[in-house]
């Protein structure tokens, strides 16, 4: 490490020094192996300052081991690999504090790995430089005059990219040499700019970016390598500004915005190394029965997911009306609710949103577990930064249907996720049929539904011998109802959730378009209190016990059912006999049946629980993991 000046002066041997000494050392003696003792456990798959995940790479080959390299990996000094291939002599680069370390290999021949690359690197901060004009198309000698003049002011050149129009040429430098290389090349094509071969703008730099490069001699042997590139880097919205591929089939090169890098790095290393555990992030606002029974299902299966799946869910963000919480590190799914009330701050979900697209991380999800009815406004720049959203919450998709439209656009331009199958029937598999059959080209002819749990149970219990009145307090004091009944009663809740069909099969309505038939008479809607709302049932027994006792007559059951047929939706307490799926309707069930082209003579039934905690978390719990598929 230590050495001398021509002068004789004592100096370090500087960056790399020693590992270059020891290379030479090690070719003219004709060692069996040369090792480099350094402070890591060998090269690793990505840095892993921002790639948590990131292992050791037991060999690699000198080819390998130049490009992440010159990329930016610092374990290795490049010129300390030349004396060892030139004898075939391998390294190892071993961690001296922990010596139990294997570390890594370094030798000429590529073994078989699992893998279809060996490894990634980056340079965190370079600047890209464009050079453009209409002249330069088929002309030769411009990329020599360019390169040429880079050389000649030694300006060192780390990327190249041209398309095949050769309207453009763009390379990455070292940022320090940015506008000297602008003037470099102003005065170099003076007379190009002047006659306007070049455009006056054509000479640009582009700072903040950084390059990252996937080396590994697999790539020659595994197809759709660029594809899964480009795609982990497409799904979290990160654009690639220019790129380079050797035909060697060695290294791919992307320049992308360096406050993209960490999360570039981490999505990256996901997909190409899947036999470590991938990581999904999610941020979950609401953590009241909903929330919370999702938090508690995804702690009791957390072990499971990493086993199985290889699937890590970090919970990075939580908020509640008065505390919110964030860490990119990860929130104990144990002791959650702890950790929010001794390190949370001052809910502010504009803070909370900023925070998320800030965090700029990986295979983000918002999951909104609220009823809020201003939260959507959040949704848009969630997408829009490429965060998914999963959500119970129905505002959304039964607001406007411009909204609604906007909505399913933005996720699909920006190639994430837009979730919502617990709008309707909680975690029963209703909006997913739908989108499936769509997909698959069948044609909706109708849509029968019953969609409220607390309706389901109120009419399901009002048989002969009960009186209407006993059946809906009864519902109130089982907690079915809401604090008003004709909350329930309206049926307004029903029609968001038939609204929200309807748009998922292609029809554009709005929620004025639906019509709903009133269950209660005018004097139970107009009571001013809730007491006086069931003194007025009471009072009105006569006519609940009229229409029981028609549809007992005639054997038949009444069921109260959201219709979709002929581009109408239309709500109404109805009779239905024996031969209808409704029938047997038990409970407080909720059930849909599908009439299409396809199931036609026998319709398409979904049946089971509509409402509670468990089953809506574990829908929205099936969502992210719906996200964490398309990820992969």
């Amino acid at each position: 490490f230590i050495g001398s000046t021509e002068d004789g002066i004592t100096t370090t041997l500087g960056r790399g020094g020693s590992d270059y000494t020891g290379s030479i050392f090690g070719a003219a003696l004709d060692a069996e192996v040369i090792e480099i003792w350094t402070d890591v456990d060998g090269m690793m798959t990505a840095d892993p300052r921002k790639v948590s995940n990131a292992f050791t790479i037991p060999t690699i080959t000198y080819a390998e081991a130049m490009e992440l390299s010159h990329f930016g990996a610092k374990v290795i000094y490049p010129p300390s690999l030349q004396p060892a291939f030139a004898k075939n002599i391998p390294i190892k680069v071993l961690n001296t504090f922990n010596t139990a370390s294997e570390g890594t290999t370094v030798h000429n021949t590529a073994l078989e790995t699992p893998y279809a690359i060996t490894g990634i690197s980056s340079i965190d901060d370079i600047a890209l430089v464009n050079v453009q004009g209409s002249g330069m198309i088929g002309v030769a000698g411009v990329s020599a005059r360019l390169f040429s003049a880079m050389s000649r002011n030694k300006i060192s050149v780390i990327l190249i990219s041209q398309a095949s129009s050769e309207h453009s040429i763009c390379f990455a430098i070292d940022p320090k040499n940015a506008e000297r290389a602008k003037d470099v090349l102003d005065q170099e094509f003076s007379v190009e700019i002047t006659a306007g071969d070049i455009d006056r703008d054509g000479i640009q730099i582009q700072r903040n970016v950084s390059i990252i490069a996937i080396v590994g001699e697999g790539m020659r042997r595994s197809t759709g390598v660029s594809g899964k590139l480009f795609t982990a880097l497409g799904k979290n919205g990160i654009n690639v500004i220019a790129t380079a591929q050797g035909s060697s089939e060695l290294n791919i090169s992307v320049v992308i915005q360096k406050n993209d890098l960490s999360k570039a790095l981490n999505a990256i290393h996901g997909v190409f190394f899947q036999s470590e555990v991938r990581t999904l992030n999610l941020f979950v606002v609401g953590t009241g029965l909903i929330g919370s029974t999702f938090l508690k299902q995804l702690a009791a299966q957390s072990a499971y997911l990493a086993k199985e799946k290889l699937l890590k869910v970090n919970v990075v963000g939580l908020a509640r009306s008065k505390k919110m919480w964030l860490n990119p590190e990860g929130i104990s799914l144990q002791n959650w609710q702890e950790e929010l009330d001794e390190n949370g701050k001052t809910t502010s979900l504009s803070a909370f949103v900023q925070r998320i697209r800030e965090f700029n991380l990986p295979n983000s999800v918002f999951i909104d577990c609220t009823s809020d009815k201003d939260i959507i406004q959040y949704y848009f720049p969630l997408l829009d930064a490429s965060v998914s959203v999963v959500t119970p919450n129905k505002v959304a998709n039964s607001s406007s249907y411009a909204e609604y439209r906007r909505l399913q656009q933005t996720a699909v331009r920006k190639g994430v996720k837009f979730l919502y199958e617990t709008n309707v029937g909680a975690g029963l598999p209703i909006i997913n049929t739908i989108q499936g059959l769509m997909s698959s080209g069948d044609k909706f002819v109708k849509i029968e539904a019953i969609l409220s749990g607390t309706l389901s149970f109120i009419f399901n219990s009002f048989v002969e011998g009960t009186r209407f009145v006993d059946i809906v307090g009864e519902a109130k004091e089982k907690g079915y109802t809401e604090p008003d009944p004709r909350d329930d009663l309206s049926g307004l809740d029903v029609a968001r959730k038939i609204l929200i069909l309807a748009r998922e099969t292609g029809i554009a309505l709005e929620m004025s378009d639906i019509q709903i038939a009133p269950i209660l008479p005018e004097n139970c809607l107009q009571a001013p209190t809730v007491d006086a709302f069931f003194k007025e049932v009471e009072g009105s027994d006569a006519y609940f016990a009229n229409l029981l006792n028609e549809a007992v007559a005639k054997g038949e059951k009444l069921r109260y059912i959201a219709t979709l047929e002929n581009g109408k939706a239309t709500l109404q307490l109805r009779t239905v006999d024996a031969d209808h799926p409704f029938y047997s309707l038990s409970g407080a069930d909720n059930i849909v049946s599908f009439t299409t082209e396809r199931y036609n003579t026998r319709p398409l039934v979904v049946k089971g629980p509509g409402a509670g905690a468990e089953v809506t978390a574990s829908g929205v719990f099936a969502d992210v993991m719906s996200i964490s598929s398309y990820l992969a």
